[in-house]
């Protein structure tokens, strides 16, 4: 019998320069490759076209970003280091956020994913972290992209430790902004060793499948063991959305064995 393939929704990014709506292909590749459908969400800020999007999808991905969440959004000036800001990401993505938490749709949040999941969930953002953190690890490695560049350490217990099968990991880094205050009903489970949190997810209740890293699984996945399981764990929770929702009806299935 064929294994319901669940839909993942994953808003894109903007390109102000040329007014494109665009998204890297690594996202995609890493959710297809996992057992799920990627959808890509354009970037129309209105609550009625969200929700009808987000209803019917099974997982939500929030990608990395090109620019950097508005502070005004979590009560902050812009610190002379902020980079752009694209309304249209912002207003998107907190639509979508939204509408995960009213459905308890499963969420995966990567890099500026993570941080506007955070600023939704009421908490803040350090705007820029080399001016701002002493003793900061260099976080924008530059290329190789996809090489570990620091380490990790991941809360004993957590659902990303227990993905993981250790207390720590090695990940690359691309982001000069970090979360600050966190956010509610959101926990701390990573960290590097200059104290910024690396990953987050949901406190109020096991059954909720939320997790955000600051680092990005999407790359190096088809070598990354940690990668490849994070993306398992995110589909299978999508699908067992998808099945008790009754997303699946009429959408396509897959000849695989359930990962673990």
């Amino acid at each position: 019998m064929g294994m319901y393939r669940p839909f993942i929704g994953i808003t894109m990014r903007h390109e102000l320069e040329t007014e494109r709506f665009y998204l890297a292909r690594a996202y995609c590749e890493a959710i297809e490759a996992a057992g799920g459908v990627p959808v890509h969400l354009p970037l129309i800020p209105r609550e009625d076209y969200i929700a009808a999007l987000v209803s019917r999808m099974d997982g939500i991905l929030l990608p990395g970003s090109a620019s950097d969440v508005d502070p005004l959004l979590y009560g902050e000036e812009p610190h002379g280091k902020l980079g752009s800001v694209h309304p249209l990401r912002d207003e998107t993505d907190l639509l979508v956020l939204r509408e995960v938490d009213r459905r308890r749709t499963p969420l995966l949040a990567i890099c500026f994913g993570m941080q506007v999941l955070n600023v939704h969930r009421g908490g803040t953002l350090i705007q820029d972290i080399s001016t701002e953190v002493e003793g900061a690890l260099k976080h924008e490695q530059g290329m190789p992209r996809e090489r570990p560049s620091h380490r990790v350490r991941l809360l004993a217990g957590s659902g990303i430790e227990r993905i993981a099968g250790a207390t720590e990991l090695v990940v690359n880094s691309h982001h000069h902004q970090a979360l600050g205050a966190i956010g509610r009903c959101l926990r701390a489970t990573a960290w590097s060793s200059d104290g910024l949190v690396e990953a987050v997810e949901e406190s109020a209740g096991a059954d909720l499948w939320v997790k955000g890293v600051q680092w990005h699984p999407e790359i190096g996945w088809e070598r990354d063991a940690f990668s490849r399981g994070l993306f398992t764990s995110f589909i299978n929770a999508a699908r067992e959305f998808g099945e008790v929702c009754g997303n699946h009806s009429g959408k396509e299935t897959l000849e695989v064995h359930k990962a673990n």
